[in-house]
């Protein structure tokens, strides 16, 4: 995702690995520069951040409403989520790649 707006010159500090890993990105292609990749990063976060507001916005509004959500509750519905889901990498307790028991 790519913000086409203008943009702002910034300085800040960065961890070296994660220079590193930006410099790979652009060697590898999956950037187009360090600067794109930083920006991704950071509009990445951005959009993650908004989504959590609004999960936040979403409990508080449904607990205002029919209460707190017990710890129950949400065991009761991990229980419900778990039986209903679909098994995509095989089944629980058969040997991964390596032959090893998981």
């Amino acid at each position: 995702m790519y913000m086409t707006m203008r943009k702002s010159r910034l300085t800040v500090t960065v961890d070296t690995e994660l220079v590193a890993a930006g410099n790979a990105a652009v060697r590898e292609g999956m950037a187009d520069s360090l600067s794109g990749w930083v920006n991704e990063a950071l509009s990445a976060r951005a959009a993650r951040d908004r989504r959590l507001a609004a999960m936040t916005e979403a409990i508080t509004a449904y607990e205002a409403e029919f209460g707190e959500i017990t710890e129950a509750e949400m065991a009761a519905q991990h229980r419900a989520d778990r039986a209903a889901a679909t098994v995509v990498r095989g089944q629980s307790g058969r040997s991964g790649r390596s032959g090893q028991p998981r």
